[in-house]
């Protein structure tokens, strides 16, 4: 028996056509008994009447994914008078939505890429903002679109993970008094360092609470409130070194704070 022919014509990459083509013909046939031929990337009526003539004469099947209204009812028209079986996998789809949403299409190929890129650069700053969390490498910060500078409990880990899920790479770095910070620190653009101001009685509130959550008790020197400004004075004296912009975060909400960063970064 004649393998089965299917011609897969968009005018983006081609991959959904191919992968719903593909759906379907598992339920059939198996990958290596049918002939699959790829026509991505089509602007032009004249390759649309080439695949027609092709498929007709390989008594093949065409499935494709046409955005653009002309070029689609020419493929099922001519397709139509060719006898040439034509599946128009994204068009009843886009018509319905039109209908539902009461909106018209962009109808710009490829948009779906488009998307996955943005996703794909999301999930590697998520990944940036974990392997650099908390000082672990101070490679992170040449690297970083933005550094993070402050004690313990400014909310260095949530707001990179926030930032993150922005696209941007972000790196934190924990100031205590008896660690020196990484030479990296004091290398980089000071534009794109952000420091993070607490009050003393603020950070005093949040570790007392953090200690009970642990099941600790609150007279640790973590909550002394003589060590928390010990600690902030180590920490601006950091950030005049770098010479970088400061937040204070002491009545901020993530949030909050995210935006004035973002805010900063676009101006910069």
């Amino acid at each position: 028996m004649k393998k089965p022919t299917v011609f897969v014509i968009s005018d983006s990459v081609g991959e959904t056509a191919e992968f719903v083509i593909k759906a379907a013909l598992s339920q059939f046939i198996s990958d290596s008994d049918y002939i699959m031929y790829r026509f991505p990337y089509v602007q032009e009526e004249r390759v649309l009447r080439g695949a027609i003539i092709q498929a007709k004469e390989q008594a093949g099947i065409i499935g494709f994914t046409l955005v653009d209204p002309s070029l689609r009812n020419y493929l099922i028209k001519e397709a139509n008078l060719a006898k040439v079986e034509c599946i128009d996998i994204m068009g009843p789809m886009m018509a319905a939505m039109e209908r539902s949403f009461n909106q018209k299409p962009r109808l710009e190929p490829g948009l779906v890429h488009k998307l996955d890129e943005d996703y794909f650069k999301r999930v590697e700053a998520i990944e940036f903002a974990v392997r650099y969390d908390d000082g672990r490498d101070p490679k992170g910060i040449t690297q970083a679109d933005i550094v993070l500078i402050g004690v313990s409990r400014t909310s260095k880990t949530p707001l990179s993970q926030y930032l993150a899920h922005k696209r941007l790479k972000v790196a934190n770095v924990p100031i205590v008094p008896e660690v020196e910070p990484p030479k990296q620190l004091f290398s980089v653009n000071p534009n794109k360092c952000v420091g993070l101001r607490i009050s003393s009685e603020k950070l005093n509130d949040v570790r007392k609470e953090r200690l009970k959550a642990l099941g600790l008790r609150d007279q640790s020197s973590y909550a002394n409130i003589d060590r928390i400004n010990q600690e902030l004075r180590h920490f601006q004296s950091i950030i005049d070194r770098i010479g970088c912009p400061v937040i204070d975060v002491s009545n901020k909400a993530v949030e909050e704070t995210a935006n004035v960063i973002l805010n900063n970064y676009l101006k910069n």
